[in-house]
């Protein structure tokens, strides 16, 4: 009797531990499945925001073990409800967009990292490039593009910094486009859809390397004061570990690394550094401001 006890406690005892180790069996392996949903606003076309993540996709996977799924989104706006909503992880913001993703999230979307460049982020007006307009005030009475409605450097910086100079874009503008990209923009100026328009100095800087032909059909007006902007954030409840994974991915990419060198190449970055939500105050004072946010 005393030895069917034993062995009954014995494969109990074994029961458990098969059940332990098929647990985190199974646990270890949906980790390794885990997909990571990430998206961009699409202040560029979509062929070219999928190029651009391809080799930075490929190494956040490697570093984090997850699968890293990039969607393409129509607007702004299906990328912040997108994140609110679960359906995305992770997604490269605009400065006014995480804020937007902020409100919509009851504070709880995280930025991570942003580009040393993005710490001082600058916009360009346009004009053609036979225009005689020498200021902004010169632009008075004429029709203007901005990029996407919640663009951070396509409209609402610059729409704050107008309004600083005495110009006030729905009374000023004989008509206000809304291109809903940055390159879109250049090629609205360029076509003369519009007198005028401004995009951020990063597209401006890599269409002119690239001797794009309607780059070269206009100039730089003028230069914006310098702002936060981009950022990468998460959701707020996604996993801390994998956060942490992937900040720490993030902050180890060194453009003088020659592995690295085409993921900084195509993201424009000298360096990522770490972020926080605080850094965005003065976008969101300035979109309070210019009434686009209540």
């Amino acid at each position: 009797m005393q030895n069917a006890r034993e062995t009954n406690s014995l494969l109990a005892t074994l029961a458990r531990g098969a059940l332990i180790v098929a647990t985190a069996a199974i646990a270890q392996s949906a980790l390794a499945q885990a997909v990571l949903r990430v998206s961009a606003i699409p202040d560029e076309a979509p062929t070219e925001l999928q190029r651009k993540f391809k080799p930075l996709g490929d190494y956040l996977a490697k570093e984090t073990g997850a699968k890293v799924e990039f969607t393409s989104v129509t607007d702004y706006a299906a990328v912040v409800e997108s994140l609110a909503t679960r359906k995305l992880d992770m997604a490269w913001l605009g400065g006014f967009t995480f804020v937007q993703a902020k409100i919509r999230t009851n504070g709880t979307a995280i930025p991570i990292v942003q580009r040393a460049e993005d710490e001082k982020f600058i916009s360009r007006f346009i004009v053609p490039a036979d225009s005689t307009a020498t200021t902004l005030a010169d632009l008075k009475g004429k029709t203007f593009a901005f990029g996407s409605a919640s663009s951070t450097s396509g409209h609402l910086m610059p729409r704050y910094f107008l309004i600083q100079a005495g110009i006030n874009p729905d009374r000023d503008f004989k008509r206000v486009a809304f291109s809903g990209a940055h390159d879109a923009t250049v090629a609205f100026v360029a076509g003369g859809k519009a007198e005028a328009g401004v995009l951020n100095a990063s597209v401006w800087d890599k269409l002119m390397e690239n001797k794009d032909a309607n780059a070269a059909k206009v100039k730089v007006l003028s230069t914006t004061p310098p702002y936060y902007d981009y950022n990468w954030t998460v959701r707020g409840d996604l996993d801390p570990a994998l956060v942490k994974k992937l900040t720490d991915a993030f902050l180890k990419l060194d453009a003088n690394n020659p592995a690295h060198k085409e993921i900084m190449g195509l993201q424009r970055a000298s360096k990522f550094i770490a972020t926080k939500a605080s850094n965005y105050d003065g976008i969101e004072n300035a979109a309070r401001s210019a009434g686009l946010i209540k």
